[in-house]
């Protein structure tokens, strides 16, 4: 019996978390899963007075996988940021040992024009982000705020070890094998002592890939190269603070950051999230998008359970429904179907019933 941690989080995270539940229900009648559901973030917050349980860490640890669905919102605006709910995010990826972000885009063909840019630029767009969490500004130390010199003063520290660096280069690579194998490394080694480390291991990493094709860009650049020839990506391997960034650029590519999902990995267990966040502003409301957390399954059945059959069958039934013109509030046009987050849920469990 395999076990998989759900922690719904906050906003919109408990609506999505029942249609995961949804398809995972669908193929429990083939698969030893056990499903324990544990809070993490404001809701944690609430039932503990911690955004990370102890309770919800143990189980975390031992779990096959992590199914996240989203973390904060402002009612714990005003709590110091040490106690935030998105410290539960940072605390569970910590425990876990994940040091990867990994985020596909894929355009689907149904929803092209929801795009910004043009359909033709959106030709044989496919490609990762991967982006390395356990490093960069976000951790360094010391970080801090000051008075000197009678002005109030902040400072973080932008730094990164040869291990880290190392080890996210050889996702990256490995990840490309699997694909066009092609590995874009961004970075600022023309500014910063930093990227100028960054890119020296990745090019010392590249020694034991030659089948791949290394390539180097600075941030600045890559921002722009991701709306104006976002078809040249395959792999595009960032550090922690410019991956954050871009990998949010990329993701309104697909028309909507609803249909995206993400896993971090690097540690024994791996956490899957959708991108969107928890949108409070549409928590409760029936109408978030449940296919970023659907198509999370899918990279979970994919990647920790090495049931490719299952991805395929779930990214095949998600196609099938927006084919039929079934379309959330965020993806809707005229001429389509309307429907809410159960409605869109329960028919993508119908298809992969009738498929299995």
């Amino acid at each position: 019996m395999e076990t998989i941690l759900l922690v719904a989080g906050d906003g919109i995270g408990p609506e999505i978390m029942e249609q995961a539940k949804r398809i995972l229900g669908c193929f429990q009648k083939n698969m030893p899963l056990e499903l324990i559901e544990k809070p993490i973030g404001g809701a944690a917050i609430d039932a503990y007075g911690n955004p990370f349980p102890q309770e919800t860490d143990q189980v975390a640890r031992a779990a096959k996988a992590v199914l996240l669905g989203a973390v904060g919102g402002p009612k714990w605006d005003a709590l110091p940021l040490a106690q935030r709910p998105e410290k539960g995010l940072l605390g569970i990826r910590k425990a876990l040992g994940l040091y990867a972000n990994l985020r596909p885009l894929t355009i689907w063909p149904q929803l092209a024009n929801f795009s910004p840019l043009k359909p033709e630029i959106l030709e044989n767009v496919s490609f990762t982000v991967v982006r390395e969490l356990t490093g960069d500004l976000y951790f360094g130390e010391p970080r801090g705020l000051e008075n000197k010199d009678g002005q109030r003063t902040a400072f973080n520290t932008m730094t990164y070890s040869e291990t880290e660096i190392r080890r996210i280069a050889i996702t990256a690579f490995d990840l490309a094998r699997k694909g066009r194998k092609k590995v874009c490394s961004v970075d600022k080694a023309n500014v910063l002592e930093t990227m100028r480390l960054w890119r020296e291991i990745v090019e010392e990493v590249h020694r034991d890939y030659s089948d791949v094709e290394l390539s180097h860009m600075h941030v600045d650049n890559a921002a722009m190269q991701i709306v104006r020839q976002p078809s040249s990506f395959d792999v595009m391997l960032t550090p922690n603070m410019f991956g954050d960034i871009l990998s949010d650029e990329a993701a309104v590519l697909s028309g909507s950051l609803g249909l995206l999902p993400s896993a971090s990995v690097g540690g024994t267990s791996a956490l899957y999230e959708p991108i969107h966040g928890s949108a409070p502003d549409i928590a409760g409301k029936d109408i978030a998008n449940p296919i970023g957390m659907m198509l999370c399954v899918a990279m979970m059945m994919e990647s920790s359970f090495n049931k490719p059959e299952c991805a395929a069958l779930i990214r095949q039934s998600v196609s099938d429904v927006l084919d039929s013109g079934m379309r959330t509030t965020d993806i809707w046009s005229s001429g389509t179907d309307k429907v809410s987050t159960d409605s869109m849920g329960k028919a993508v469990e119908r298809r992969i019933s009738s498929l299995l």
